[in-house]
């Protein structure tokens, strides 16, 4: 059986119906010349900040580039290249097919909230089916490369080249993530502070001169940020259980190569199950039958019960135990679950809580914010640390990383999902921008709002994720080093408990004080602008679009080097230091605090959101209204919380285990 060449075909697969959806978006006409006008406008500041965005993490991908080849080899070291290129490839693509969707959401919902729903989700799918293929693909050439050496040296020479290039996925990702993050936090802070608290005018109106630039932060954070995290997280998910896989098989006396076979046939079908999903919620979309809420609920029921039905298909193929096949099935069911409570507290009765305190000021408001975050954290917590004594003691630390990819299996149509929300978001700013009837804008903020719900979900999705596939990675790291037990009475495992411990913190702070500062300019830009270009408020008086743009490009450019580089080089700093030992509690103390500090700050942000939505659409007085001036802080407090620096630790807690993985590992 050859591993590499079965998912060389899946990936194939799903790469064609990617560009089928991609050729399907591009042959729509846009027949308002507004629209097209601002669909353009949001494009090209889209591009141009990627493409400035990867000029500067060229740079340091060549040094780690050449760090690999001095310290491992030239084969690690390509690989590396190899990873971060795709992952570059699928955000800069789905990106641009992303801004090509949302003008034409926009004339689509002209006709109907089903035909906006149909060209939103394809855009959203082709970022989801491009990422998951992309990661089979990568994975799937490394095994075809290396084939006549799976059965007996995949630890020796295989197991470091695939490593490498989940680092590569690693790298890239934290760069979109915080890069990406600070850019649209700025604009967006800037636009609601001035605009809608201090001139009063709506969101998304073109007479606020940092508009342009929030539509934009929209596509590089939550489209080109999130598809490179979700990447990284798949990646690396799959790498850790072909090495846990492995490894167990091993041990075990049995035959390795199911170590290695199960894995990749798990994320095969997840692919299969997500393609065939993807293609039934668009068929759905056609008609206006259904909600599209509905819709997707029926997307996340097929999904689940093709993956389900598959994997007892390939248990029965492989003749593997059906250990790993409840393993992986409690990983999709812990991802599920974590939806849900991620629902609850960002939709559901916590968001009123929120809406009613905001009646008596900005300060009860974001305390009340603050303590629905924190009481978020505790079932999904719950959720996670079940999974993981579950799976343990299922197949040991191997099953901990099938749970991994289990969550993240059929992460084709999940992402697909979640691209669709800033789609539909600009779609609805697009609507408001080029002076729309007012029942478009009523259907673009429908599918707006259900594509806030859908965000919210991916985060708490990500977040899941992430913990599972940072500790299966954390135990390869403890296999590769020879740690048998991480003793926590010993002074140099507390030391490096501590340290990693804290890091998250540190790490949010730069994050949080860049959009900080990138905000402050934009606020000042757009209150000079209002003051000096006569007309604006009157609509006869064009804004300067681009200045706004700038100020947001200029911040994040300058700020996402240093938070990106500290995951490199603390690593290296505590193994030198102190020893390999002290660098292990550090990566559990890392992993501890910051899947919690990210649910914390992804679930507060997200409910302050909803909570100023839910005021807007007439709550409380609505907008205008003083309980929406105080929701309105809370939300711009959230926002980097949510769509900056809690996303960003995602990656954070991956990223420094798999270079402990790959580099720590060698100079042991």
């Amino acid at each position: 059986m050859n591993l590499g060449l079965i998912g060389l075909i899946t990936a194939i697969v799903g790469l064609s119906f990617a560009l089928y959806m991609a050729v399907y978006i591009t042959r729509i006409k846009v027949e308002n010349e507004r629209i097209k006008e601002l669909q353009n406008a949001i494009r090209e500041g889209a591009m141009a900040f990627l493409t400035q965005e990867y000029m500067v993490v060229l740079p340091w991908a060549l040094v780690v580039f050449g760090l690999l080849w001095w310290i491992l080899n030239i084969k690690v070291a390509l690989a590396f290249l190899f990873g971060a290129s795709l992952s570059l490839l699928a955000g800069y693509t789905g990106m641009y097919i992303a801004t090509e969707a949302n003008g034409k959401t926009t004339e689509a919902a002209k006709k109907g909230i089903g035909q906006a729903l149909r060209v939103a989700f394809t855009g959203g799918s082709v970022m989801g089916l491009m990422v998951s293929s992309f990661g089979i693909l990568g994975i799937s050439i490394i095994l075809l490369l290396y084939g006549p050496y799976l059965q007996n040296d995949f630890l020796k020479e295989a197991a470091k080249v695939i490593s490498g290039f989940s680092m590569g996925a690693s790298f890239v990702a934290l760069f979109a993530r915080v890069g990406g993050g600070i850019y649209t936090k700025a604009a967006d802070v800037g636009a609601d502070l001035v605009g809608k608290v201090e001139a009063g005018i709506p969101e998304d109106d073109p007479r606020n001169p940092a508009v342009i630039a929030d539509n934009v932060g929209d596509n590089v954070g939550d489209i080109a940020g999130m598809g490179a995290d979700l990447y990284e997280s798949y990646v690396g998910a799959t790498v850790a259980s072909l090495l846990l896989g492995y490894s167990y098989y091993a041990s075990q006396g049995g035959d390795a190569m199911k170590g290695l076979s199960f894995p990749i046939f798990v994320v095969v079908i997840g692919l299969i199950s997500a393609l065939i999903t993807v293609l039934t919620v668009r068929y759905l979309a056609k008609s206006e039958k259904y909600h599209p809420a509905i819709i997707f609920h029926i997307g996340n029921g097929i999904v689940a019960v093709l993956f389900i039905g598959l994997i007892f298909w390939v248990k029965s193929y492989l003749n593997v135990s059906m250990n790993e096949v409840w393993a992986t099935i409690i990983g999709l069911l812990t991802g599920i679950f974590i939806g849900i409570v991620t629902d609850y507290y960002t939709m559901r009765t916590p968001v009123k809580k929120i809406a009613e305190a905001s009646q008596t000021g900005p300060a009860t408001n974001i305390l009340m914010g603050l303590a629905v975050g924190m009481e978020s954290t505790l079932l999904s917590t719950l959720a996670i640390a079940v999974a993981v004594l579950w799976t343990y003691n299922l197949t040991g630390l191997y099953g901990i990383a099938l749970a991994g990819i289990g969550m993240l299996s059929t992460l084709g149509f999940s992402l697909s999902v979640d691209a669709y929300g800033p789609i539909a978001d600009n779609a609805g700013g697009i609507a408001e921008m080029s002076h729309q009837p007012p029942e478009v804008r009523e259907r673009t903020d429908m599918l707006d709002s259900l594509g806030n719900t859908t965000a919210a979900i991916g985060k708490g999705f990500a977040i899941g994720s992430a913990a599972l596939t940072a500790l299966a990675l954390f135990s390869a790291y403890q296999e590769a080093v020879n740690i048998k037990v991480l003793n926590l009475v010993d002074p140099k495992i507390v030391f490096g408990f501590f340290v990693g411990g804290v890091l998250p913190f540190f790490f949010s702070a730069l994050v949080i004080n860049a959009v900080s500062k990138a905000a402050e300019e934009m606020v000042e830009e757009v209150r000079r602008q209002f003051r000096e270009i006569p007309g604006i408020m009157e609509g006869t008086g064009k804004p300067d679009y681009a200045s706004c743009v700038r100020i947001s490009t200029k911040g994040a450019l300058k700020a996402m080097v240093v938070p990106a580089l500290i995951a490199v080089v603390v690593p290296f700093l505590i193994f030198f230091t102190i020893g390999k030992e002290a660098l292990g509690g550090a990566l559990a103390g890392q992993t501890l605090t910051a899947f919690l500090l990210a649910l914390f700050m992804a679930n507060s942000g997200g409910a302050w959101d909803n909570a100023k939505k839910l005021i807007e659409s007439g709550f409380l007085g609505g907008k205008g209204s003083d309980a929406h001036k105080a929701a309105v802080v809370g939300d711009t407090v959230g926002d980097p919380l949510k769509d900056t620096a809690g996303p960003s630790l995602n990656i954070l807690m991956k990223l420094t285990t798999i270079i402990s993985l790959v580099f720590i590992a060698a100079l042991v």
